[in-house]
């Protein structure tokens, strides 16, 4: 034998002792009757069901006993005769209960034909109360319906007997459960104490198990003897908060998630009353404003919970938002509208960013909270990566510009109070953080619930067992401001979730929609505000602060991503639609309003018509006509640029000249030279004209399609082998020319087939751009396919950049096999508007109105498309679908094509009002129209500040609130230039709140920067 295995031999004795004893104190008090139940496939009431002739269930291999998914009902039933004793341990008296554990979408338990619980896929265990006294002889029939889920078997997992003593006294079940915890202690800080451990059990006298008082008499000189280890545990202490996570959407309604919210909220303030020591938390202002205007009583109970300490708001944000999908902008009103309800209703700001269940969080998250007033940021669910552990529990996260938030992955959400979950918990938490104190958070979550009375009855029992750390209910502010301390390590990178990739592309409407609705916020804003500077005319904040929290309620992070049920997707095209119509109202009075203002020249032609162009960026940008009025001409040789944030006034007159494209199968341009392929209308050449060489080293614009099927969470994840799956190739229909090509506006249509479903796409290079844009119309029919584009190109590059929230991000493209574990994690990645793949001296950007999901190689960008999953929603994409994407080849790096403004335009389209005659014949003489033909209402006049809001104060209507952030990673001067007189007041947190500056118009590095704007006199403008 060598030394190795003796040394071990003697611990391995001493844990089989350990676990024996343990398993033998278990078996006094709890019986495990799983092997006993007795099934019926019926939807008939339980009156109505014979058991007699229903044979006892099988276990499957996990000892679970399964039925088929689909919604499929099954009754079980199962009669207990209640015995004398347990082993020989006397049974009279003590407390009985069923142990259950289910999975099934809806779960009802009756005991003696009396209803007693209801659950479903979240709400899954229960410890049902069967007799508070129980006595020999006594019958006990349990029934349980159970429906099994959509998109799963269903299951009945577990069920055990339990007897337990009052729990001001011992029995041997919650002994066991106490020598478990201690020896889970020792095995991780004390391993050379396990031998006294397994000494001590040897001391129970079992010979006294029939004699309960005796035998229960020897468990407590046990726990005597043991309790020198008392301190050791006692060093500890877990924080309680109770807490109920409550998805706005998910397998259920926006409609059905108010009533789960009334119910938990009622619940815990009635738990509250009978356990004082009970607090709770919850985040989310969306759901407290709708509680407060339907729920007004039960909202004025919160509001005393909040005041007495009881309650804690937290969260920092109007939901819980997805967070690689959504603007910068977007997420700052996610804060602002979160804190602003916040503070107006409970008389603070939330100081925790919480966000427990968000599929990733982008990098310039930590420098958004922050400027928010948010000092901590937590979740859990980097705990579901499926290829890396995050390393740390408690860390500071940094954002590109260098701010800092304190950050705590926290414990699972939706748990018990299960002493050896919890203890294990400790003891990893300690050895991760070498912290003593970890939070716990018990509640049923997902569909609302929180804490349970039994889970707070056994949190009272634990409180005073030797055995274990100490329970202390807290706060989650108090808990962070006593535990997230410094030093901490720094992450300085995403938090990049290993799992949920089909989420950038699954339900292509609402990224669609999302995308529309934040643009026509923005130019809402802008507009309303321009309007209310040249003109006076009130400001319609009630209306965007609607149109606003409609697109934020939207973003949740089931509804945005696609991975909730098909209603709920109606309810939410309702509320886009309802937002875009408040925008588009909001933005076409407000630029109606300014153009009654502008004093035109003279017409130059007998039939030309009056436009006025409207450029909605922060720099200046071309108009051709053709590209936005088919069939007219600017007048004459005017100038056609348009400057920054500003208009300029044309005449245009009728343009009958149409140039046929030379050959059907090319278009250019001065900077281009695009070939199509005949046979499968792919991209056979893009020729940079300019810098003289080829794009593609491969056909571009692949249509490649896999196999995408076999994964449990259907909507949210890609099967990470489907390139090993791909389908037949792509079958192209027909190529032509678009019904009308003029000089300036070269299109070649192409229609290809994947399977059942038919793309159209439109090659389209316009008249002095460099960027060739996909047009695309797709009836998508498919089911678990998914289909990209790819574009190989003739670049060599590590490293791919995407753009991400008010920044961009590098991540590997070196192949799988040189990246490290966490770069060979990120095969689908997302990003906003574009990725770019570029060399030392040339680069291409791929450009895309609402396509998110990326995987790119060395010398390949490819883009995802379209999904098709069947759970939770079956048609999910079914349809039509438009949208656009581009590839935009430049020397250099994206810095220096400016790829940054490219996306934006490719977003954000000139506005071409018309003037009509009635317009032009205005009553106002021209002589009180002061706004020239031409005129520039903001320039930051720098290349690398992109201006995400201009808007009215919150507070102040005699003020307006302009940010911007830096999108190079390179410091920029911000100085503000306009017709309209603006000043810069000072500058600004996301809330709106003065900030002290010394950099005098320096903005740093990815910094998101607002300032306070007012104008210096309105006489001047004829307000």
């Amino acid at each position: 034998m060598n030394s190795a295995n003796s040394f071990n031999l003697p611990a391995e004795n001493d844990r089989q002792q350990i676990s024996e004893g343990i398993d033998r104190l278990r078996q006094l008090t709890q019986l495990d009757v799983q092997n006993g139940w007795r099934s019926h496939p019926s939807d008939l009431s339980q009156i109505e069901l014979d058991w007699q002739p229903q044979p006892i269930c099988n276990l499957n291999d996990k000892a679970h006993i399964a039925w088929s998914k689909g919604g499929e009902i099954l009754w079980f039933y199962q009669q207990f005769v209640l015995p004398e004793s347990l082993k020989g341990y006397p049974l009279r008296g003590l407390t009985l209960r069923l142990a259950l554990t289910w999975w099934a979408e809806v779960a009802e338990v009756y005991v003696n034909g009396q209803k007693v619980q209801e659950g479903d896929l979240f709400d899954h265990s229960a410890r049902i109360l069967l007799s508070p006294s129980a006595s020999l002889g006594e019958i006990i029939a349990v029934t349980i319906r159970l429906v099994s889920p959509g998109h799963d078997d269903g299951a009945l997992v577990r069920s055990r007997l339990i007897y337990e003593s009052e729990y001001a006294a011992i029995d041997p079940g919650f002994v066991a459960d106490e020598l478990a915890v201690l020896q889970s202690y020792l095995e991780v800080f004390k391993p050379e104490k396990l031998g006294e451990l397994a000494a001590a059990i040897q001391t129970i006298q079992w010979e006294l198990i029939n004699q309960r008082v005796l035998f229960d008499r020897s468990l407590q000189m046990l726990r005597d003897r043991l309790k020198g280890f008392s301190p050791d545990l006692k060093q500890h202490t877990i924080y309680l908060v109770g807490h109920a996570h409550l998805d706005m959407a998910w397998l259920w309604t926006v409609d059905e998630t108010w009533k789960a919210a009334e119910r938990t909220f009622n619940s815990v303030l009635n738990l509250q009353k009978d356990f004082p020591e009970l607090t709770f938390c919850h985040s989310t202002p969306a759901l407290y404003e709708w509680i407060e205007q339907n729920r007004p009583e039960l909202f004025a109970q919160i509001q005393q919970q909040v005041q007495a300490g009881a309650w804690e708001i937290i969260g920092g944000m109007w939901i819980e938002p997805e967070l690689n999908l959504i603007s910068g902008e977007a997420i700052a009103r996610q804060i602002l509208y979160g804190q602003r309800y916040c503070q107006e209703k409970f008389g603070d700001i939330n100081r925790v960013a919480w966000l427990p269940d968000s599929f990733g969080f982008c990098w310039q998250l930590p420098q958004l909270l922050k400027q928010g007033g948010i000092d901590y940021f937590v979740t859990q669910k980097l705990c579901w990566n499926d290829t890396t552990q995050f390393p740390y529990e408690i860390f500071e996260w940094r954002s590109p510009d260098g701010t800092q938030i304190s950050s705590v992955m926290s414990a699972p959400i939706g748990e018990g109070i299960d002493p050896l979950k919890m203890a294990a918990y400790t003891w990893e938490w300690t050895t991760k953080t070498g912290k003593l104190n970890p939070l716990w958070l018990p509640g049923v979550g997902d569909h609302g619930g929180g804490p349970t009375r039994d889970m707070l009855e056994i949190a009272r029992r634990w409180q005073t067992s030797p055995f274990f750390p100490n329970l202390e209910f807290t706060s989650a502010i108090e808990y962070l401001d006593l535990t997230a301390t410094n030093p901490l390590p720094i992450w300085d990178d995403e938090l990049y979730l290993e799992f949920h990739r089909g989420c950038y592309t699954t339900h292509a409407d609402q990224k669609q929609q999302n995308r529309d609705c934040e643009k026509n916020l923005y130019q809402a804003e802008l507009f309303a505000s321009l309007a209310t500077l040249v003109t006076g005319r009130s400001y319609p904040q009630k209306a965007l602060e609607t149109a606003w929290k409609k697109a934020l309620f939207n973003q949740f992070h089931d509804i945005l991503p696609g991975s909730s049920i098909a209603q709920v997707f109606v309810d939410a095209d309702q509320e886009w639609q309802e937002s875009d119509r408040i925008c588009s109202k909001v933005i076409q009075e407000s630029l109606e309003a300014i153009v009654q203002q502008i004093l035109l020249p003279p017409p130059s032609h007998a039939q030309a018509k009056a436009i006025v162009v409207f450029n909605p960026s922060n720099w200046e940008r071309s108009f051709i006509c053709s590209q936005q009025i088919d069939g007219w001409k600017i007048c004459d040789s005017q100038e056609t640029t348009i400057p920054a944030i500003g208009y300029r006034t044309f005449w245009i007159i009728p343009d009958d000249k149409v140039n046929e494209i030379a050959n059907y199968l090319e278009l250019e341009n001065q900077f281009l030279k695009v070939v199509i392929d005949p046979q499968t209308g792919n991209l056979s050449s893009i020729f940079d004209k300019i810098n003289r060489r080829e794009v593609l080293s491969a056909p571009g614009n692949q249509l490649q399609a896999f196999r995408d099927a076999g994964q449990y969470w259907d909507a949210w994840n890609i099967d990470p082998e489907y390139a090993k799956q791909p389908l037949l190739p792509v079958e192209c229909l027909k190529i032509e020319t678009c019904e009308r090509g003029s000089f300036s506006n070269y299109q070649i249509c192409v229609t290809r087939k994947i399977g059942d479903s038919t793309f159209k796409q439109i090659y389209l290079l316009e008249q002095d751009s460099s960027v060739l844009k996909i047009k695309n119309k797709i009836d998508w029919q498919e089911r678990h396919v998914i289909v990209k584009a790819v574009f190989p190109l003739t670049i060599h590059a590590d490293f791919a950049t995407y753009e991400m929230p008010c920044g961009a991000i590098q991540r590997s493209s070196k192949p799988i096999a040189e990246r490290n574990p966490r770069e060979q994690a990120q095969w689908e990645v997302p990003a906003l508007g574009w990725a770019d793949l570029s060399s030392d001296d040339y680069g291409v950007s791929v450009l895309s109105d609402c396509k998110h999901g990326y995987d790119c190689q060395q010398n390949q960008i490819r883009l995802t498309l379209l999904r098709g999953s069947e759970f939770p929603d079956p048609e999910a994409d079914r349809g039509v679908h438009t949208f656009t994407y581009a590839i935009y080849p430049h020397a250099k790096d994206w810095r220096s094509a400016q790829t940054v403004r490219q996306s934006c335009e490719l977003n954000q389209s000139l506005r071409v009002v018309p003037l009509s005659f009635e317009e032009l014949r205005s009553d106002r003489p021209d002589h009180q129209k002061f706004l020239p033909p031409i005129s520039s209402f903001l320039d930051l006049q720098s290349k690398n500040l992109i201006l995400t809001a201009f808007k009215q104060s919150e507070d102040d209507p005699e003020k307006f609130v302009l940010r911007c952030y830096e999108c190079h990673g390179e410091s920029a001067v911000f100085s503000l230039k306009s017709d309209l007189d603006l000043r810069i007041n000072h500058p600004l947190d996301l809330l709106e709140r003065f900030q002290d500056d010394s950099t005098r118009g320096l903005i740093e590095p990815w910094k998101i920067k607002s300032f306070s704007i007012s104008q210096n006199s309105r006489s001047d403008t004829g307000s």
